[in-house]
């Protein structure tokens, strides 16, 4: 297995560390919870791009549906996914590669990656809030209300935070996965 392959995965994994101890610090709030999560997917793509991003988002929702501990609350299992929180677990993993997707292509400009994370953080929406209003069977108004409005100045915050986190880390994550020479 070549090396770069192998530290990919070893970053993958700890980021779907990250993401897992991000639903440790949680604030119940109805029927989603704030969360720190949603800080760490933007911040895996940004770091790892669109395909291993995806992939540590991946490792994390797989974890949880296996039955380890890994989402809000301390919970798991497959029954996490049909209930009115799976649509933000899916979301993740699209938010993840469309973060990393425009980010790959943005050349590193702040405003592209600013961008990225904000088209990433609707994604979540954009899956999280359907999935909501069906699985708790609420109108649209109802589910925009207590599925995304509450949420969205923290939100903002924390797409603030996984930029400068990431602009902060990057130098070192690409010094680690450039190829070597031997």
């Amino acid at each position: 297995m070549p090396v770069k392959q192998l530290q990919s995965m070893v970053y993958a994994s700890l980021m779907a560390a990250l993401i897992a101890m991000g639903a440790y610090i949680h604030i119940p709030l109805g029927p989603v919870p704030i969360v720190l999560q949603n800080l760490f997917v933007p911040l895996a793509a940004l770091l790892l791009g669109s395909r291993w991003g995806s992939i540590s988002v991946a490792i994390y929702l797989f974890a949880g549906a296996m039955g380890i501990p890994v989402f809000a609350g301390a919970k798991g299992g497959l029954a996490h996914f049909l209930g009115p929180t799976g649509g933000y677990l899916l979301g993740f993993l699209l938010a993840a590669w469309v973060t990393g997707s425009i980010a790959e292509h943005s050349a590193e400009r702040p405003v592209a990656i600013l961008l990225a994370v904000t088209f990433g953080m609707l994604t979540i929406y954009a899956v999280g809030v359907p999935w909501l209003k069906y699985a708790a069977g609420l109108t649209w108004s109802k589910a925009v209300l207590v599925g995304m409005v509450p949420f969205l100045v923290g939100d903002v915050f924390k797409a603030g935070a996984a930029v400068v986190l990431a602009r902060a880390l990057k130098p070192m994550v690409t010094r680690q996965l450039r190829p070597t020479s031997s």
